[in-house]
């Protein structure tokens, strides 16, 4: 069963080589805390946004390219997630001053997203690894030592931490609201 629907209302957004058109969601089930009717964010396609668990995309973010939504994610206020992320899990991300994708980097060659997490701190996804920032660390350190793969993910590191707003308030667990 679908959980949402487009609404018919759509914008488009100026991209580097193409412009995107995005659908407006609406919710066609309830679940968490969305209910029937519930107008949602912005989704290119079907596959930004998966039907199953919670995961939802609100107000004016923004899911476009290949990226996916899934699991108990959120994805609300003015975030924007594009190109190859995946938001997954528990994830929250909710502007674009809390969350950094950057990529393709790494031995992997993929993108690894940066993000402020409720507990007002930077969590990592990066391949099959999903923890704090300085979990993150170590296990660079342990996997790639100070090669190459190392030094860039070291450095996206050091972009995260001052790209990604942590001077405000933490954003509150969907279950605290």
């Amino acid at each position: 069963m679908k959980k949402y629907e487009f609404t018919g209302e759509t914008k488009e957004i100026k991209l580097l080589f193409r412009t995107a058109v995005l659908h407006r969601i609406r919710a066609t089930v309830s679940f968490g805390f969305v209910k029937i009717g519930d107008l949602g964010g912005w989704i290119e396609k079907e596959e930004n946004l998966s039907h199953e668990g919670k995961a939802w995309v609100w107000g004016n973010a923004k899911v476009w390219g290949n990226a996916k939504v899934w699991g108990n994610a959120k994805v609300c206020g003015d975030a924007e997630v594009w190109g190859n992320a995946k938001v997954c899990g528990d994830a929250e991300v909710f502007s674009a001053s809390h969350v950094l994708v950057i990529g393709a980097i790494g031995s992997r060659n993929d993108f690894t997203t940066f993000y402020r997490d409720k507990d007002n701190e930077i969590t990592v996804k990066c391949g099959c690894f999903l923890g704090k920032i300085d979990r993150f660390l170590e296990k660079v350190t342990q996997t790639h030592g100070d090669s190459k793969y190392a030094l860039v993910y070291r450095a996206a590191v050091e972009v995260a931490k001052l790209q990604i707003d942590l001077s405000g308030e933490a954003p509150k667990d969907a279950d605290e609201e």
